[in-house]
């Protein structure tokens, strides 16, 4: 059977970890062709790897020729893998276990039910590929009915998203056990497998999934495959110590266990010792796997070039599928005929699945924009647009406090809905509560919901802003709906990876397989005196440049209820930007306007009409501005100002409604000039209702610099009532 050379790191003994692993050491390629085979396996069990791993194997070749001859356009292969990934997926019991691996698990895959149908299917790119029709590079596997959670190209986010798959599971038990009926399946002994290579371990996102996995005691089995390189990179330059189970084996509640991948039975065994861990309760487990590297990283590398000729050979000695082959025929369970007809038989199989992909249709590029955002519940229909119902003789409240009316009405309403992120819970040690008020936030906006809902309903994270967001992802997959929050926006940074390339896109890059609907709540903005750089940033417009995500920032208590309503009901992801100013200020307050009151997304209010010049503006601006107009007024200015309730979606009907009767537009928006939010608004308007205008659109936004500590420095730096009119003038006068 043909194979390309590769290599493995050279045979050496067995490193121990925590004391729960037997001693083992690597085999040389000699030696795994002389080890026994255990009596518990028969030659239909023994044919079965073989053939698994061979299929494998083939599907990388082919994909290797078709990509030689353009007929497919990437290729990165699993090859050397095999017998590790194979004894995993063996361990596992089909239609209740999950996984999500990454592109070298075609193995594990396979064993999953992801057939060579599916293989070729995802090597087109054809439309009805089940991982993504056509979206996505071949290898990037998921597949809803096959518990196969989707994973994208990025190295270690599916750390979290497995760890808050593990978490939705645990929910939907629980949802279960009060009464409730839900569509989504669990069992309470599932476990989700999350494999890795080990240069993705030297991500941080890895350190916050294990320890949230042991913390949480969670079912889920990370899978090291270890085959020494980083692409070019030697596993000595990304972990220290060169063992990532040694580094990692003393975690709490982590059982860990150190494999020759190269042994798919030896494999087998330690996946099930892994895997019975985790599916028994006592909390996570490392599988530490060592493998080979057969073909260089992918078709765009050339491993020759960083890997010497004799580590080449050694690795091809210690190819899993050959050594077995020759193992099997050695112990006497088959003969080189039997492997011959299993060659023979993959390889017709191939041929065929290769010959029904070919015959699905042609890509309808009219779809490209389909499963962006759900095509049923998308957040802007007309089916959330309702009226106020307060209660009679209800008094006002603050845009804090209804915020927090509604999470409160949500949870009661959605045993499905749970609240986390730092500070969120009342107390992690519920037992001070009898004394004790609790904290529920930095802004209080969830306080007593934990008492209301309990611990397990709503509860604090670690200070880890991705950890938030990855969590949150897997459960959403699971049929969660998280409600989070990021304490500050200033410090939402670290959680960038997960909102941009797992949140954003998850629907859209499973061809809405999947779906996350995700509340980020975030306190936003400047305005508050002495919040400096890091308390007082913007920056909404990098969140409007992540497709799949609605970007919603209410300027009154009003809007945030209905909004945040929305948010929570609607089957997308969506960045609630609540501008911390106006939490409490004592203009900015309502009557709670009913328990189904819901704002479309996308929907502008018109908070002034007028006829001489419009203002578009939106969240702390709006205030500004009508404080600029009620000046104006005075001198006979007749503005309209629309409020546009956030950037993502955002109405550019009502503006034109409006600047056809003003034919003059002023943007007003708090992000910094230079490409903030308010910039795409202003540039569509300059572009689509140039006929109406009769002057340039103005922009009025914070300077291109940081918010300053003293008052000072936030004053000139943010836009004041003066400079709104100031800008107006400039637009009248024109």
């Amino acid at each position: 059977m043909p194979a390309s050379p590769s290599r493995a790191r050279s045979p050496r003994k067995k490193r121990h970890t925590n004391g729960r692993t037997t001693g083992f050491s690597l085999a040389s390629g000699d030696e795994l062709r002389k080890l026994p085979v255990p009596k518990r396996y028969t030659t239909e069990d023994c044919m079965a790897v073989y053939r698994n791993m061979l299929m494998s194997r083939r599907l990388d070749d082919r994909e290797v020729m078709l990509k030689r001859q353009n007929r497919i356009y990437f290729q990165i292969s699993g090859a050397g893998h095999e017998g590790l990934l194979t004894g995993i997926g063996r361990s596992l019991i089909k239609g209740r276990d999950w996984s999500v691996g990454y592109y070298r698990d075609r193995a594990l895959m396979l064993e999953m039910g992801f057939d060579a149908v599916c293989n070729m299917k995802a090597a087109l790119g054809t439309p009805d590929d089940p991982s993504n029709g056509g979206r996505q590079m071949p290898v990037h596997f998921g597949h809803k009915a096959l518990k196969i959670l989707n994973h994208s190209s990025c190295t270690g986010t599916q750390f979290l998203m497995a760890v808050g798959a593990a978490e939705g599971g645990r929910h939907l038990e629980r949802i279960k056990a009060e009464g409730h009926q839900v569509d989504e399946d669990s069992h309470p002994q599932e476990v989700v497998v999350c494999c890795t290579g080990d240069g993705a371990t030297s991500e941080g996102e890895w350190w916050e999934a294990l320890n949230t996995a042991t913390n949480l005691k969670l079912p889920v089995v990370f899978v090291v495959e270890d085959n020494g390189y980083a692409i070019s990179v030697p596993r000595e330059v990304g972990t220290s110590g060169d063992s990532i189970s040694k580094l990692f084996g003393q975690f709490p509640n982590l059982f860990t266990i150190e494999v020759d991948g190269c042994d798919p039975l030896a494999s087998q065994e330690a996946a099930e010792q892994a895997i019975a861990w985790a599916r028994n309760g006592n909390g996570p487990a490392l599988l530490h796997g060592h493998v080979v590297r057969l073909y260089s990283h992918s078709m765009s590398d050339d491993e020759s070039m960083y890997r010497p000729s004799e580590e080449l050979e050694t690795a091809l000695a210690r190819c899993p599928i050959a050594s077995f082959g020759d193992r099997l025929i050695t112990a006497g369970l088959c003969t080189q005929s039997d492997l011959d007809l299993a060659l023979e038989s993959v390889d017709q199989e191939i041929a065929a699945a290769l010959k029904e992909a070919e015959k699905s249709p042609a890509h309808d590029t009219s779809t490209v924009m389909n499963n962006l955002f759900s095509p049923d519940n998308d957040g802007t229909g007309d089916e959330y647009l309702s009226l106020a119902t307060p209660e009679p003789d209800a008094s006002p409240k603050g845009m804090a406090d209804l915020i927090n009316s509604v999470m409160h009405e949500e949870m009661a309403r959605d045993p499905r809905i749970v609240v986390f992120g730092q500070d969120v819970a009342d107390a992690s040690r519920p037992e001070v509560l009898d004394d004790l008020k609790g904290k529920g936030g930095v802004f209080k906006l969830t306080a007593g919901l934990q008492k209301a809902y309990g611990s397990e309903r709503c509860y604090n994270s670690p200070l880890a802003e991705a950890n938030i967001i990855g969590r949150a992802v897997g459960m959403a997959m699971r049929g969660i709906r998280p409600v989070v929050e990021i304490q500050f926006f200033d410090y939402i940074w670290p959680a960038m990876q997960q909102l941009r390339n797992e949140l954003a896109t998850l629907r859209w890059r499973s061809d809405g397989d999947f779906n996350a609907p995700i509340v980020v709540r975030v306190p936003y903005g400047g305005y508050l005196k002495g919040g400096s750089i890091y308390h007082s940033q913007t920056g909404e417009t990098l969140f409007a440049h992540c497709p799949g995500l609605r970007v919603i920032m209410p300027s009154n208590a009003e809007d945030a209820t209905g909004l945040l309503r929305t948010a929570i009901r609607c089957d997308d992801p969506v960045m609630f930007l609540e501008p911390k100013h106006l939490y409490r200020q004592t203009y900015n307050k309502a009557i709670h306007p009913g328990t189904d009151f819901t704002i479309p997304f996308g929907r502008a209010k018109v908070v002034r009409t007028g006829a001489q010049l419009t203002v578009c503006t939106y969240g702390n601006l709006v205030r500004r501005c009508q404080e600029a107009s009620r000046q104006l007024e005075q001198e006979g200015i007749d503005l309209e100002i629309l409020d546009m309730r956030g950037v993502s979606p955002w109405d550019q009907k009502t503006l034109t409604s409006s600047v056809k009767k003003t034919n003059r537009l002023v943007v007003v928006y708090e992000d910094s000039k230079s490409w903030g939010g308010g910039s795409e608004m202003a540039a569509w308007a300059a572009e689509e209702l140039f006929d109406y205008l009769d002057c340039p659109v103005y922009r009025l936004a914070s300077k291109d610099t940081w918010v300053g500590y003293h008052p000072d420095l936030e004053d000139v730096t943010l836009p004041q009532v003066d400079d709104v009119i100031a800008v107006i003038r400039r637009a009248l006068d024109y």
